[in-house]
C-alpha cells in the first residue's frame, strides 16, 4: 500500500473498504478488480476538492450488472467523490493501443481494494506510448491558442486556462521522460516539471506560480509543448 494512500483520513479508507465489500456483494463473480489510482495514491489528494479516482472491472459489463451497482456508485460519487470507470476486462488488453497512458498511470502507482490486478501483465508498446504522447501535446497546444483568444487579454482568465493545460500536462510529460529512458524520480507535477526544466532546458518555475506571472506561464508552457512535440516528431524516425 502507498504511503500517500495510508495517508488518507480514516473515513476515506473505511468508506473505500465499504464500498469494495458492498461491489464484492452486489456483483459477486463478476467482480474482477476495484482499484483506486491518480492523486490518492500518487499524492496531490486535497480532502472536499479531490476526486478519488477509481477503476471498476467486470467479467460482463452489460446493463444488467451496472444497474446492479448504478444506486451504490451514484452514493459514492455525490457523497464521497469517489469516481469509477466502468471496465471490462477483456476489452482492456484489446484497447491498450488506445489507452496506453491512461493504463501505464494506473499501473504506476494503484491500489488494489478487491479481486486482482488485470494490469499487472499487460504489455504496452512504446510505438502506441509515442502516438499518443503526440495527440496528447497537440490537442494541448491547439487548445492553448484557444484559451489566449477567449481570454480577450485579460491576465486572470489567462491564468485560469494555463493552471488547468498545466495539470493536463502532467500524464503525456510523464510519458514522453519515460520514452526518452530519462524518468523524474516521481510522477508528481513539481517533480516533473523540474525534470523537465533540467533535460528541454525550459525555464519552467512560472509554471508553478500560475496565477502570480499568467503571462510568464504561458510563455513557459508555449516553449515546453513545442520542444516536446520536436522530440516526440523525432521519434517517429
Amino acid at each position: 500500500m502507498t504511503d500517500s494512500f495510508s495517508k488518507l483520513p480514516e473515513t476515506v479508507r473505511g468508506r473505500l473498504t465499504e464500498l469494495a465489500s458492498t461491489l464484492a456483494t452486489e456483483l459477486g463473480e463478476n467482480l474482477v478488480s476495484l482499484i483506486v489510482f491518480g492523486s490518492a495514491v500518487r499524492g496531490g489528494w486535497r480532502q472536499g476538492a479531490s476526486d478519488v479516482d477509481l477503476v471498476l472491472v467486470l467479467k460482463d459489463p452489460k446493463r444488467d450488472a451496472l444497474l446492479a451497482v448504478a444506486n451504490t456508485l451514484t452514493v459514492a460519487r455525490t457523497a464521497f467523490r469517489f469516481e469509477a470507470v466502468i471496465l471490462g476486462a477483456d476489452e482492456i488488453p484489446r484497447a491498450a493501443d488506445v489507452f496506453p497512458l491512461f493504463y501505464d498511470d494506473i499501473r504506476s502507482c494503484h491500489v488494489v481494494l478487491a479481486g486482482k490486478d488485470p494490469f499487472a501483465e499487460l504489455d504496452i508498446s512504446d510505438q502506441f506510448r509515442r502516438l499518443r504522447v503526440e495527440q496528447e501535446l497537440r490537442e494541448e497546444q491547439i487548445r492553448l491558442r484557444r484559451a489566449v483568444v477567449d481570454s480577450l487579454g485579460a491576465p486572470q482568465q489567462l491564468a485560469g486556462a494555463v493552471e488547468r493545460k498545466v495539470k493536463q500536462l502532467r500524464g503525456p510529460l510523464h510519458a514522453l521522460l519515460g520514452l526518452r529512458r530519462t524518468p523524474a524520480a516521481d510522477d508528481t507535477l513539481p517533480v516533473l516539471l523540474e525534470k523537465a526544466a533540467s533535460v528541454y532546458g525550459v525555464d519552467t518555475a512560472a509554471l508553478s506560480r500560475v496565477r502570480e506571472a499568467p503571462e510568464a506561464a504561458h510563455g513557459a508552457l508555449e516553449k515546453l509543448l513545442d520542444v516536446m512535440i520536436q522530440e516526440v516528431d523525432r521519434m517517429e524516425t
